[in-house]
């Protein structure tokens, strides 16, 4: 296997001049950071998989690789625990590429709050009973103030008819949820767009 992600656990999110466990703010400054993206796991998979022969995969795999090469060092980057655990899994090589995509990238922690509001987004419908992961990464974000959530689940994260549903479970018990999307919608405003 490759090199495991170096645990930082939410070393460049969290400051004492921050809003307590924001990724929004320069913990060195108190100023504005870039905005902050977390990363779930469909994103390095498809980052680091064989090119296939299935058009709609092949689309994604390209829009992930151009938004990775020219659009993520424009945000700070953030993991789980739950990525690097649902990253492992499966065909041995092709956990360690993914790992190797994940190294460095610092991990937010999964926290007594994170787990309520993940039990909360499942129970309160938000969330399939069955995705218990991809309920702990709308939490995980939700909890520590990330802008996006980056994902290609459009079944249960970045799903039209229940992304409502989630804001407004996250925004009940008092926490802003992540704008969620693919990396086709954060590509950018080109200035030939302007």
């Amino acid at each position: 296997m490759g090199p495991k992600p170096t645990i930082r656990e939410g070393s460049t999110a969290v400051g004492s001049l921050c809003r307590s466990g924001s990724a929004q703010c320069d913990p060195g400054t108190g100023m504005m950071a870039r905005k902050s993206v977390y990363i779930e796991t469909s994103i390095v998979s498809y980052l680091t998989a064989r090119p296939s022969n299935n058009l709609l995969a092949a689309a994604w795999q390209g829009v992930t690789v151009d938004w990775w090469d020219a659009r993520r060092n424009q945000f700070d980057l953030f993991i789980s625990a739950t990525v690097i655990e649902e990253a492992s899994q499966g065909d041995s090589r092709a956990a360690a590429r993914r790992l190797e995509a994940l190294a460095g990238i610092p991990l937010l922690p999964i926290t007594g709050a994170v787990a309520t509001l993940s039990k909360l987004l499942i129970n309160e419908g938000g969330v399939p009973r069955k995705a218990l992961e991809d309920a702990l990464h709308i939490a995980v974000s939700s909890i520590h103030g990330i802008d996006y959530l980056l994902t290609w689940n459009c079944r249960h994260i970045d799903n039209a008819e229940t992304k409502p549903l989630i804001r407004k479970i996250c925004a009940t018990h008092g926490y802003s949820c992540p704008e969620i999307c693919t990396p086709q919608e954060l590509m950018g405003v080109s200035s030939d767009d302007r």
